[in-house]
């Protein structure tokens, strides 16, 4: 089986993904889009995006891909986030990370760092690459990735500003291979429509029969401003009859737009 995820390797996607494929069937893309545009497109068989951060919340380019492309999500895997900064010594003025590793580590930064240049890169292991070829940067990813390649110090770990730090990750497969079991399913739904007490009507057939909801979120539809795509995870499987009747109410009150089911699934937890 071969899987797609952000690169270059030693990202946190790519240790999450080797829960899903071998690392010779792992490839690499540098934007979310890219991955969901290669699983859709039929190049790779799996692709693993991050969904949601512990500390900075949802990854809005997933939300808006998954929106954008017809896939499925057929497992969630969740990876504990360990930072440490890394570089080829004490004498840095310019520290590269992805956006949301910067923002994970915040407090660090502004603590022991104040004067140094924070600059967003497109994946965590690409900061360290930037680091391992110039002096003058520190990168933010996996203590790891100290010894992939050329040797950098790890200067500190663990800088996350919460312990707890973990990152879910969706693994999206073609639309086909959706499934309607498992314990947890997600859903994107576009009403079309905007007036008062829509989102409640939206979330009612959930709790009218007993399905807790574990995330709602919107996202801009890109149609035109203050029209919303709406993405539910609930607990609860495309399977069960309470699932398929609280969808029909939502298909009806969605009926000048859609309802995308995602898929049901279940979660893995990685440890590394």
């Amino acid at each position: 089986m071969t899987a797609v995820t952000l690169g270059p390797e030693g990202t946190y996607s790519h240790r999450a993904t080797t829960a899903v494929a071998d690392e010779d069937e792992i490839d690499f893309r540098q934007s979310v889009t890219a991955i969901v545009d290669a699983v859709a497109a039929g190049e790779h068989d799996r692709g693993v995006i991050p969904i949601e951060n512990s500390i900075e919340g949802s990854v809005t380019e997933s939300l808006d891909a998954l929106a954008e492309y017809e896939v499925a999500v057929v497992r969630e895997i969740v990876t504990p986030i360990r930072h440490a900064l890394l570089a080829q010594g004490p004498e840095f003025d310019t520290i590269a990370s992805h956006s949301q590793a910067l923002a994970q580590c915040r407090s660090y930064l502004e603590r022991e760092h104040p004067d140094a240049t924070l600059e967003a890169v497109a994946s965590t292991a690409q900061g360290v690459e930037f680091a391992r070829d110039d002096p003058s940067m520190a990168g933010i990813g996996h203590p790891a990735n100290a010894s992939n390649g050329t040797d950098l110090e790890v200067l500190a770990e663990d800088i996350q500003d919460q312990d707890s730090n973990a990152t879910r990750f969706f693994a999206v497969a073609p639309a086909d291979e959706r499934s309607k079991g498992g314990g947890k399913t997600s859903l994107v739904v576009y009403p079309n429509a905007n007036y008062p007490g829509l989102l409640l009507e939206l979330l009612e057939p959930f709790a009218d029969r007993s399905i807790n909801l574990t995330r709602v979120e919107s996202r801009p539809s890109g149609r035109r401003l203050g029209d919303y795509v709406f993405h539910v995870d609930i607990e609860a499987g495309l399977y069960e009859s309470r699932t398929k009747e609280a969808l029909e109410e939502i298909e009806e009150l969605a009926e000048n737009g859609w309802v995308r089911r995602l898929g049901s699934y279940d979660t893995e937890h990685v440890v590394e």
